[in-house]
């Protein structure tokens, strides 16, 4: 029997700058009140650059990346984009990190080590700019849906999770 398959989920963003943190603040949730998996590994990226998300990268066979993602629409509206609607669709940049995580992909791809799936959610934030380690509002309320997808989309990879809650009560 083969092993699983490797499923990385990445929450990307500065924590110190409001609504930049917002996929930071959706992993540590994700930690904090749900159990998966051994083969599902979920990690802080924080403002990591090009060298700290590489490893993470090619050792995924899935890869779900959380961020603030600057798309249509108006603040709080959410996104989810296969790494090809990102790549090819998407002409302008969209988060302070997007180009980081295409030019990583781009290396995954170049060294035969791209993950079999890329998804990438997103809320579109409304403040970037003041240093705060709160999210606005609006953003704080998108968390939970954030989470959501996040938990949908593992579910779809076959990573069925347990919320330490229930966890909890079974003890």
């Amino acid at each position: 029997m083969s092993a699983p398959e490797t499923i990385v989920v990445i929450g990307i963003g500065n924590i110190l700058m409001s609504d930049e943190g917002v996929g930071v603040r959706v992993v540590e949730r994700l930690m904090a009140e749900h159990s998966f998996p051994d083969n599902v590994e979920i990690y802080d990226g924080g403002s990591t650059g090009l060298k700290g998300l590489m490893p993470l990268i090619e050792d995924a066979d899935h890869l779900i990346v959380i961020d603030a993602i600057k798309g249509p629409g108006e603040p709080g509206a959410l996104y989810r984009y296969s790494v090809e609607d990102f790549r090819l669709n998407i002409p302008k940049k969209l988060s302070a990190h997007d180009v980081g995580l295409l030019e990583c992909l781009t290396y995954a791809g170049i060294n035969e080590k791209m993950p079999e799936s890329v998804i990438i959610i997103g809320v579109k934030p409304f403040d970037m700019t003041t240093p705060s380690m709160e999210l606005s509002g609006a953003i704080h309320q998108k968390v939970s849906d954030l989470v959501d997808m996040s938990l949908n989309e593992l579910r779809r990879l076959g990573a069925e999770n347990e919320s330490v809650a229930t966890r909890t009560e079974r003890l």
